[in-house]
């Protein structure tokens, strides 16, 4: 892949993808997320990720808002299990604008107490809006069994108690053992010179302190394989059928994401929904997922429909399992599968802003960042037979949990 890169002293990385555009992106992404935080402070990192565009040294909120957006420009972010990810998107004229503005709110920003106290407020309906949404909300409580008493599990979001419990105390700590620099990079997509780029960098980044802080990040054991069930004010039964899947390191993702493509990925398809929707009218909303983790992974099976075919959905869906766990995928249907698989991988890179923070994270967790032709023959590479042995590990009922969300009578 057509990439450059530049290491400052302080270890903060510049990962730079040319495109010739009159439209540029950049992201900075650090390697802390909500697995990070200390036991009861659950929350925390999305919390800070909040506060980030409230005040800095040298700004108020609205001046934090306006700087871009009144170039027409846009700023976000968002939190995952192990990432905080600042984001924005501009005409590539406003580049130093984007990282002047980055910078400021991650290096100084100040946590003012009457900003909290407001924040929390906006998280916590934050987290009464997510729990209205059970397909959204089974999610998280699913990822909860499957890694019980362990941080991958928590929610994001964290719990109404939790995030009240925050303070300035919690945040400094969090950023003083997670925010290591070395785990950082800030990067660029768009047309520019790389030397001014690296100048605008180190002119902006290169003054940061040096945080060498280590992680003590724990493996997961193998979490519950039952089912379990709750009623909700909801009108239809949410459930979610899965179980602990590869980290993002092991050699058998590549057929794993192969196979929850066939299964029930992107695009109408996939095996799920011309079984389950399409031929038997039983789940207006069905897909499955695999998430990889530092040391762990997800897999997963989502399905909403009327609670009395829930019983016939699930059924099914452990027909389909059962037929990738004893069916040896034929030549022209593995063929057509890598084609499918491929084709969607290459129209994604038309999303630029995605395609920039993948290659930020991948940078932070390879040390790489591989191009498409490389992605591509690790796909082309993955046999019928490897997907059966993948299909007998990761789908075999004795590993699998469910939960299902249903209507209370």
């Amino acid at each position: 892949m057509d990439y450059q890169v530049h290491t400052l002293q302080n270890g903060i990385r510049l990962l730079y993808k040319p495109v010739a555009s009159t439209i540029a992106h950049c992201c900075f992404v650090v390697n802390a997320g909500a697995r990070d935080e200390a036991h009861g402070r659950d929350g925390l990192a999305h919390f800070i990720e909040h506060l980030l565009f409230k005040a800095t040294v040298r700004r108020n909120t609205n001046q934090i808002l306006n700087h871009l957006e009144l170039v027409g420009a846009d700023l976000n972010a968002y939190t995952t299990k192990e990432y905080t990810c600042i984001h924005a998107s501009f005409l590539k004229q406003h580049l130093e604008r984007a990282i002047d503005l980055t910078e400021d709110i991650v290096f100084h920003s100040t946590f003012p107490e009457e900003e909290l106290v407001k924040e929390k407020g906006v998280i916590l309906d934050e987290i009464a809006s997510y729990l209205d949404q059970p397909d959204e909300a089974i999610q998280d409580d699913f990822e909860d069994i499957l890694f019980k008493n362990h941080p991958l599990g928590r929610n994001v979001l964290g719990t109404a108690e939790s995030v009240n419990q925050l303070n300035r105390n919690d945040i400094q700590q969090f950023i003083a053992q997670n925010y290591n620099t070395h785990q950082m990079v800030f990067a660029v997509l768009g047309e520019y010179d790389f030397k001014q780029l690296v100048k605008l960098t180190e002119k902006y980044f290169g003054a940061v302190p040096e945080n060498a802080s280590l992680k003590n990040r724990i493996k997961p054991e193998i979490g519950l394989t039952e089912t379990l069930r709750f009623s909700k004010p909801i009108s239809q039964t949410h459930g979610v059928i899965g179980s602990q899947a590869y980290a993002l390191n092991n050699q058998k993702k590549n057929g794993l994401l192969l196979l929850n493509n066939i299964l029930g990925g992107m695009g109408m398809s996939s095996r799920l929904n011309l079984e389950i929707r399409e031929k038997y009218g039983i789940a207006y909303s069905i897909e499955s997922n695999y998430s990889a983790f530092s040391d762990s992974g997800i897999f997963s099976i989502y399905f909403g429909t009327d609670t009395e075919k829930a019983e016939r959905a699930i059924k099914l869906i452990h027909k389909e399992l059962k037929k990738l766990r004893e069916q040896k995928l034929g030549t022209l249907q593995l063929q057509q599968a890598k084609q499918k698989f491929i084709g969607q991988i290459a129209l994604g890179e038309e999303n630029r802003i995605s395609l920039i923070i993948a290659m930020a994270k991948s940078l932070i967790d390879f040390e790489r960042v591989d191009s498409l032709e490389e992605i591509f023959a690790r796909i082309n590479a993955v046999t019928a037979d490897e997907l059966m042995d993948i299909a007998n590990e990761i789908f075999d009922n004795s590993r699998m949990a469910t939960l299902l969300f249903e209507p209370n009578d």
